[in-house]
């Protein structure tokens, strides 16, 4: 039987990698410009740290662990025959598989509270897991590059962040439209319609309006127990449309009796006001559509979506003012963004757009013609390295055909053969392997040649 991989997951090629490296290479890259610091969290987080911090939904897409040993020696008889899934995991599983990097970096701060100095800017780059349907985009284990602020209230940190997401697709090539809203704007047209109450169920079904319509958003809203007044008053709102100043200036009018909603307003028009004044390359859109489903954000929220191909959101985050709070230290604010690496992994490779340099593997590699002359060529290799060249020596004194085999397989763009002739004048013949050309050069020769190559 042929070995498989579970459903969800992938393997990655050298090529693969070296095209994710570039990814993560990136975007570390432009977080550290913005002064970020890395940390990183164990994959395992013990299930009370996890549980509850994601919504009902987010509950059951948690990967639990089997504790080790005889897991079952606590259960009774009674227990097993119950077939309470729910009760039963929380008996045999005390750990579970990071649903996100946000939850399990809300417990470093607090566990490191000492250690750290606020306001504290981290970024984490690290695979997560969602016993989530596989399908085009979503998978079961996927990496997230997070960078989060907290332990400051600023405005400032959600401008700055949507300059990192503009910065890093603008650096990849990919157009994108930045989408925000606020949860206090939500909140706000939970109050005026007079469904208080119903905030995350309301923002739970219009989260989905892209998806399912507007209609199915409507009748998911009713089935969630809003009267037909409530709704009726929502479709306004839904309704929106214009420029960013516009649909405020709406906003305004429709929510001029809720004080929260009023407040998510403003805070939403100074980040969109002071991303005017940063030269943004990518469009930013005021969308009260977006929700986001997951339970813990109180203030902004972001979400990204590229403009040239078909795609989920390839980045989101938002502002999260209680989340330290669930583990024992209120009244740190946070805010963070989430680079869905996997999503634009395949945005990068549908629209083709990773440069050439970034994804190319070995630039150089030795013939093998014998001792003597591997030798002579591991010595000028060194060199070639040295100057920074990707350079591989053939291990096995083969036929010329195999090792030339071997370079085109690799797409190997040049390779170097030296015999008796060429050792002696301390030289060796270059090939172009995709032009044919060939030329005799020293070792300072042989890496300008390369390198003038590449830059032309």
């Amino acid at each position: 039987m042929k070995p498989s991989i579970p459903k969800g997951t992938r393997d990655f090629s050298p090529v693969e990698m070296a095209k994710r490296n570039y990814i993560f290479n990136t975007i570390r890259e432009v977080y550290e410009q913005y002064g970020f610091q890395q940390i990183e969290t164990p994959a395992m987080e013990t299930l009370s740290t996890l549980m509850g911090k994601y919504g009902e939904e987010g509950d059951k897409l948690l990967f639990k662990i089997l504790n080790s040993g005889d897991f079952l020696h606590k259960v009774s008889d009674e227990e097993l025959k119950e077939s309470n899934p729910l009760h039963l995991a929380a008996r045999i599983c005390e750990k579970g598989l990071r649903y996100d990097l946000t939850v399990p970096f809300a417990r470093f701060v607090v566990m490191h509270r000492e250690e750290i100095q606020l306001p504290f800017k981290r970024y984490q780059i690290q695979p997560v897991w969602r016993a989530d349907r596989p399908q085009k985009g979503r998978y079961r284990e996927f990496y997230q590059c997070d960078a989060d602020v907290v332990g400051s209230n600023s405005l400032l940190n959600e401008v700055e962040l949507m300059q990192i997401v503009d910065t890093v697709f603008s650096k990849f090539g990919i157009r994108v439209r930045i989408h925000i809203n606020n949860r206090k704007i939500l909140s706000g047209i939970a109050e005026v319609i007079g469904a208080k109450d119903n905030i995350v169920d309301i923002t739970v079904a219009i989260d989905k309006l892209d998806k399912i319509g507007l209609e199915n958003v409507n009748t998911e809203l009713r089935e969630k127990g809003l009267s037909d007044e409530a709704v009726e008053k929502l479709q306004p709102i839904l309704a929106l449309s214009g420029t960013n100043d516009e649909k405020l200036n709406q906003l305004r009018a429709l929510l001029a009796d809720s004080e929260v909603g009023l407040k998510g307003i403003d805070e939403s028009a100074f980040i969109i006001n002071t991303l005017k004044e940063c030269g943004l390359k990518n469009e930013v859109s005021i969308d009260l559509t977006l929700a986001r489903g997951l339970n813990y954000y109180t203030g902004a929220i972001f979400e990204v979506k590229a403009l040239d191909t078909p795609m989920g959101s390839i980045t989101g985050g938002g502002r999260y003012d209680n989340l330290t709070g669930i583990f024992g230290l209120p009244g740190i604010s946070g805010v963070g963004i989430s680079f869905g690496a996997d999503r634009i992994f395949d945005v990068l490779n549908t629209l083709d757009l990773y440069p050439k340099e970034a994804v190319s593997g070995t630039q150089l590699l030795f013939v093998n013609f014998g001792e003597k002359e591997a030798r002579y060529s591991m010595t000028m290799a060194r060199e070639c390295r040295t100057a920074g060249l990707k350079t591989e020596v053939f291990p096995d004194s083969v036929k010329m055909k195999k090792q030339m085999a071997y370079a085109n397989a690799k797409n190997i763009p040049f390779v170097a053969m030296a015999g008796e002739d060429e050792m002696t004048k301390g030289i060796v013949s270059l090939k172009n392997m995709e032009t044919g050309e060939q030329v005799l050069v020293d070792a300072k020769q042989l890496v300008d040649y390369i390198c003038k190559e590449y830059n032309r």
